[in-house]
């Protein structure tokens, strides 16, 4: 299932790097893909949406609704 995610707080690579480890901690198997100029996060996984919120927001970043 593919999820779009609007995330602020991202500047850098390694804020690339926490969000997407986050998520592979949650799904090893999720394909992620990160814009951070758009502040965007599409994730490839069959976890449920809020849990993949939950994850990214646990590194300290901000998910929009």
């Amino acid at each position: 299932m593919n999820q779009i995610f609007s995330v602020q707080g991202m500047t850098c690579g390694h804020c690339e790097k926490a969000v997407t480890t986050a998520i592979r901690t949650l799904d090893p198997q999720a394909e992620v893909r990160i814009d951070r100029a758009q502040n965007r996060v599409e994730v490839q996984t069959e976890q449920p949406r809020e849990a993949v919120a939950e994850a990214i927001r646990e590194e300290g970043y901000t998910v929009a609704a």
